[in-house]
């Protein structure tokens, strides 16, 4: 009792706020009672004051052992705490290194002493002891945040706090091989097509057909099953494949070489087969996989054949093959298909809009009359969408010559106009190109695109409109006016056809893309040409069309005489501050290709947009298309361009030769591992 009323005791009762307003509560309460208790009678009043003290004494026993309690155990989890975190320092499967402001290590846990085979590298700067983990340190200073590394030849987690000097490490080496093998374990789907069968097989006899088959199935078979491939027969012409993503980098890197073996193959039997082939990967949902698959091999049959087209939803495609020129069909019933199917969009149409390229040629003009013309024999009206620019000198020559046709000039408008005058219901068509960013009029195209019908012969590239209502694209045809010359033999026989003017300027376009006939001309370009003459085609006319004038004679003659050869390419580079014409550009690079021993030509030069402008030709072995493709272009393989903003002549010649010779090198190394 008298340790309980000592000063000690309630100076601890005092210390603590809410034991101290506990206490006051009881003496107040036990005060109040007691007071009251003696009022009423004096026995009561004893017998409340020694249930009080009992009270009282119980009360204050019990939080006080209350408080001793909570104290000890605070204590014990402080202490466990403490020792935990030691531990965890200690036993932790994660390395630290805590260092001085002398960049010199002051301690590092058992954890990361094992990667240093428990030498003593403690009081040793860091670089001293490992280069390679210094310079992630430096990275960790100037780039705060976790980050994935590699160190002695395992993956981690690196994260280094510059307020603390202190760096973390977690080995996640198994997680890394695990990500590893999921993505190479992926599964990507693939569709190959046999490019010209149909047109191989007719007239074949039944055994040659099925000899022919099982050797080009048989190649595939072997092809897919060294390459750890599943490989399906879908139809003659027609095959699936299915594998890991791991196989898939494997035959990028060896460039899909079933394409040469097939062409080559096949060419020795005089049967020459070429494949095509759509592989997409990177999607865990099979339908949209096999969509995008197919949509990989249009892209490649609309740049030719003879490729693969690999490509993940979304991203940018990777080509190879594409080493030879399409052959050209022997049939016309695309033709026949295409100028029936245009026709029904015709009739469903108000009105039509056709334009070409910018910078527009007479195969890109002369289509655009020919589009008009089929418009009118269908009754419906066509708008030619020129833009003001100033066009070539041949466009200028047509221009004025169509003056003399009222009902066609009435009919020629600016892009302007035909933003005014176009409706929900009206038809584009877009000749001798398939891209925007290269139209005469984007906001017209914007407008209208999902009321559009392209006709091109250029290989289809990865800038493609989505959702176009007709596409003809055959890679195959010397020109636009080609294609559309064939489409006039299935229109009404009632309509005006072709006037002088119109196929004389389709002719043109014709001549000046084969080059006088000399290039990519088939027999139905010779068709087209005789349809053409006999439509009234004026060959005077067009001599006067392609008369140059006296200083693009002299551009052109000035930047050959500044082309050098090496080797087998010749490359010409114009002055930085001088601009060229883009058809005396293109006119240098085919005169370049005629020198002996030059296989393939590059003019780049400055244009009047600013703009630096390459041409590039080749005689067959190189393809410019894909290197143009590189630069931002396309076209043909034998014919492409591309224009680059934003850069000097110099600097894109510097670029070109860096790109020529990575391709020769590369070229190199696919020879020597053969």
């Amino acid at each position: 009792m008298r340790k309980f009323f000592s000063s000690e005791n309630w100076l601890f009762y005092l210390k603590h706020p809410a034991v101290r307003w506990n206490v006051v509560y009881l003496l107040v309460v036990t005060i109040i009672s007691l007071v009251l208790a003696f009022t009423f009678n004096w026995l009561a009043g004893l017998v409340v004051l020694v249930l009080a003290v009992v009270g009282m004494t119980v009360s204050l026993r019990r939080l006080r052992q209350l408080v001793d309690d909570t104290h000890e155990y605070l204590q014990n989890l402080t202490y466990q705490i403490q020792h935990g975190q030691q531990e965890a320092l200690l036993e932790m499967p994660v390395g630290m290194i805590m260092l001085n402001a002398r960049n010199e290590i002051e301690w590092i846990n058992p954890y990361m002493a094992r990667y240093f085979k428990l030498e003593h590298v403690v009081g040793e700067k860091v670089s001293a002891v490992d280069e390679q983990l210094a310079d992630l340190i430096d990275q960790g200073r100037s780039h705060p945040g976790a980050q994935v590394v590699s160190w002695r030849s395992r993956q981690f987690e690196f994260l280094f706090q510059p307020q603390y000097r202190v760096a973390y490490l977690l080995d996640i080496t198994k997680y890394e091989e695990v990500e590893q093998r999921y993505r190479q374990e992926r599964v990507f789907l693939g569709n190959i097509y046999l490019d010209n069968y149909d047109e191989l097989i007719q007239g074949m006899s039944d055994s040659d057909v099925s000899n022919l088959h099982n050797y080009v199935t048989s190649e595939i078979s072997k092809w897919a099953e060294t390459n750890h491939l599943l490989m399906k027969i879908i139809d003659d012409d027609n095959y699936l494949i299915i594998g890991h993503q791991a196989s898939l980098a494997e035959l990028e890197k060896k460039k899909f070489k079933i394409l040469d073996t097939v062409r080559q193959s096949t060419s020795q039997q005089n049967s020459p087969v070429t494949l095509s082939v759509g592989i997409a990967y990177g999607e865990d949902d099979l339908i949209k996989l096999a969509d995008t698959a197919q949509d990989n091999l249009d892209l490649a049959l609309g740049r030719g054949g003879d490729q693969v087209v690999v490509r993940a939803k979304d991203q940018p495609a990777r080509f190879y093959g594409g080493k030879t020129n399409p052959m050209e069909k022997r049939t016309r019933v695309r033709a026949r298909m295409i100028s029936q199917a245009l026709q029904e969009l015709i009739d469903q149409a108000d009105q039509l809009f056709v334009m070409g390229h910018n910078n527009p040629d007479m195969d890109s003009l002369g289509a655009c009359l020919g589009i008009r013309r089929i418009a009118e024999m269908n009754g419906k009206q066509c708008w030619i969408v020129i833009s003001d620019q100033h066009p070539h000198a041949d466009i200028q020559r047509l221009m004025h010559e169509i003056d003399n046709y009222q009902s066609i000039k009435d009919h020629i408008i600016t892009p302007d106009v035909a933003l005014e005058k176009a409706t929900a219901n009206s038809l584009l068509v877009m000749v001798d190109h398939a891209k925007r960013s290269i139209t005469i009029s984007p906001e017209l195209y914007d407008q209208l695109q999902n009321r559009l019908v392209i006709i091109d012969h250029h290989r289809r590239g990865e800038e493609f409109p989505e959702n176009p209502l007709l596409v003809y694209i055959e890679p195959y045809a010397s020109s636009t006016c080609e294609l559309i010359t064939e489409m006039f033999e299935y229109q009404p026989r009632e309509g005006e056809g072709l006037n002088k003017v119109e196929a004389t300027a389709m002719l043109t376009g014709i001549q000046v893309d084969t080059k006088s006939f000399t290039k990519s001309a088939g027999t139905r370009t010779f068709d087209a040409a005789s349809y053409l003459r006999s439509a009234g085609a004026d060959g005077m006319m067009i001599q006067s069309f392609m008369k140059e004038d006296p200083r693009s004679f002299m551009d052109r003659n000035h930047l050959i005489s500044r082309a050098q050869i090496k080797g087998q390419i010749a490359i010409c580079a114009g002055e930085n501050d001088q601009v060229y014409g883009s058809v005396t550009t293109a006119q240098a690079a085919d005169m370049l290709l005629s020198v002996e021993g030059v296989e393939a030509s590059f003019v780049i030069t400055l244009r009047a947009d600013g703009k630096v402008g390459i041409s590039a030709r080749s005689a067959g072995d190189v393809n410019v298309q894909v290197l143009m493709e590189k630069m931002g272009g396309g076209g043909h393989l034998a014919n492409a361009a591309t224009q680059i903003s934003d850069s000097t002549v110099e600097a894109a010649t510097k670029e070109l030769i860096e790109l020529l010779q990575k391709t020769a090198d590369n070229s190199s190394q696919e020879d020597t591992e053969e």
